[in-house]
């Protein structure tokens, strides 16, 4: 993403005039590489995003409230220690860095003033976010860099902190006229790709629209161009370079409704492949751009684990159920082992031990034809048939066992798939870890961590309110699913299920009305969202009283069944 030095510069411009005076309250650190800073004064009340994240490496204002940790890490607690109550003094970046460097007038263990530096490097796999004193000396770190990992650059509590290593570009804004025409003229390859290679703090969506600018197109070649030409365009470039902060734009690209890109300015180089949306801020546009990205980066690495173990189980399950399929149709034949040791028994007077085939008359045969039939050398002839016998016992035995393993099978793969359906549904940490205590207590995974989980409280049913105003809840996993349906809800209320399909249990409070078609559909539709069905469309939804559910005994987690119900066909929706 072009989070570029010149873009960085609008976003600090931004954050001077909202941040500059301002108290820090609380300091929090949602994910490892993440920090919020909020803070009040100045007429401003809000939080501040920093991100070291090597893909969306950024800072701006944000709305977002994004979860945290039940236990904060070290690195939140040693900023905790040093910043809060600080004041922000100072925002500055160096010149054409993607760098930015607050500095915060604070109070120290013993009550003394003190002022600190919370830097953050925007170096996309290399960026960092660094505590310094007034002197210069890192505290600490987000990630420390020792000697092995970077010969030139170490980034370590207790030394002096750096600047990043200089590329040995140009900076766009400090270039004269006669260092361009110079350089211009001894140019090679695209135009783009020079200007990229040549000056920094540009990202490669900037090189390409002030191609697009100067040429009319991204793929020029400085080779083609006569010698007029490149003297004509040093003036014109000089000019673009000088009107890049003249007039930021906060701009969005879409493909589609999907946000694609973003930019301190217009981009016209698309044409009509890509749309543009303007924002009022930049904090605005950054918030809007990676807010749902970030969300869904979050829940994945929160739920790969358990998607992982969980995805194994139910890959087993499969398996299994299909060797047992296998057997059970293998049983199915058992009738003619005992045939074969009646025909045995009937001809025994003609087998001799150590007689390797019998070649008898099959009398079940309507033709009563010849058959060979297969003897052990080491049994007798009455072992060789009672051992017939056995085996048609043994395979009528094995069908009913097989029967039953099935079935709790089938009904076991039934739960693991639900399990799969929450995890991937799961919005919040909390979600997740209600899901992993059912787990634990269902004794599919260990029980690691007890007391994180103990401190986190558990998440209520998600309400919505029709248009009709009847309340609407709906469950987040099978054992709120369970709570839901069996225990908080009264038996003329409705419940409503996606149809043969894992999904959330939904309740409609009737409270001795009836609801309308509106809040029906509503509800179905919300069934279908929070279900397997999300994607699809003309989704069946099962409607019938509370009263008519029941858990049969024994059962998983969120296992119902019901027999008297009516179904709707709606569409997903995921709210009202």
């Amino acid at each position: 993403m072009p989070f570029d030095a010149v873009f960085l510069s609008c976003v600090t411009e931004e954050l001077k005039k909202t941040l500059q005076g301002s108290r820090v309250d609380k300091i929090q650190m949602p994910a490892r590489d993440l920090v919020i800073l909020q803070f009040h004064g100045a007429g401003n009340n809000g939080r501040l995003l920093l991100s070291a994240s090597s893909g969306s490496a950024r800072v701006h204002l944000t709305k977002q409230a994004p979860e945290n940790p039940a236990q904060p890490p070290m690195f939140c607690m040693l900023l905790r220690k040093h910043l809060s109550g600080g004041r922000i003094c100072a925002i500055e970046q160096p010149p054409m860095e993607r760098l930015v460097d607050l500095t915060l007038d604070c109070t120290d263990e013993m009550g003394e003033p003190s002022q600190k530096h919370l830097i953050l490097e925007l170096m996309g796999r290399n960026s960092n976010l660094i505590l310094t004193g007034a002197d210069g000396r890192i505290i600490d770190c987000l990630r420390r860099v020792d000697f092995e990992m970077s010969e030139k650059r170490q980034v370590l509590p207790g030394l002096f902190y750096h600047l990043p290593p200089v590329t040995g570009k140009q900076d766009p804004t400090a270039v004269s006229r006669e260092e361009l025409d110079e350089m211009l003229l001894c140019a090679t390859g695209r135009f783009d790709k020079w200007l990229l290679d040549t000056f920094g703090g540009l990202s490669p969506l900037v090189c390409r629209e002030l191609s697009h600018d100067l040429f009319g197109d991204v793929e020029v070649d400085l080779a083609d161009l006569s010698y007029d030409t490149k003297k004509a365009c040093a003036p014109r470039l000089l000019a673009a370079f000088e009107a890049l902060r003249a007039d930021p734009q906060p701009v969005m690209l879409l493909d589609g409704e999907r946000p694609a890109d973003f930019s301190f300015r217009p981009i016209r180089q698309y044409g009509t492949a890509r749309q543009s949306m303007r924002f009022d801020s930049f904090s605005l546009l950054l918030d809007s751009f990676y807010a749902e990205r970030d969300h869904a980066d979050r829940m994945r690495q929160k739920t790969q684990t358990l998607l992982k173990t969980m995805t194994n189980l139910r890959d087993r399950t499969v398996r299994k159920l299909e060797n047992q399929r296998k057997e059970l149709a293998a049983t199915l034949d058992r009738e003619r082992l005992r045939q074969l040791g009646d025909i045995v028994t009937a001809n025994i007077h003609a087998i001799t031990r150590g007689q390797a085939r019998l070649t008898a008359v099959d009398f079940y045969d309507p033709d009563m034809k010849q058959i060979d039939i297969p003897l052990s050398v080491q049994l007798s002839p009455q072992q060789n048939a009672a051992k017939f016998y056995k085996d048609y016992t043994k395979a009528k035995n094995a069908e009913k066992i097989l029967t039953e393993q099935i079935a709790k099978g089938e009904t076991e793969l039934q739960y693991l798939e639900s399990v799969l359906d929450c995890l991937r549904r799961a919005e919040t940490e909390k979600d997740v870890a209600e899901i992993r205590m059912e787990l634990v207590q269902e004794g599919y995974v260990r029980d690691t961590d007890r007391k994180k989980q103990m401190k986190l409280k558990p998440s209520g049913p998600m309400e919505f309110t029709s248009t009709e105003g009847f309340l609407i809840v709906v469950g987040r996993n099978n054992r709120q699913n369970d709570l839901l349906t069996l225990k908080q809800s009264a038996k003329t209320d409705l419940w409503l299920h996606v149809q043969k399909l894992h999904g959330s249990h939904v309740i409609i409070r009737c409270e001795g009305q009836t609801p309308g078609d509106d809040t029906i559909t509503q509800a179905a539709q919300l069934a279908a969202w929070y279900s397997q069905a999300r994607q699809s469309k003309n989704v069946p939804v099962d409607v019938t009283p509370v009263k008519q559910v029941k858990k049969p005994v024994g059962s998983k987690p969120g296992m119902v069944i019901y027999h008297e119900y009516r179904t709707v066909i709606v569409d997903p929706k995921g709210e009202i």
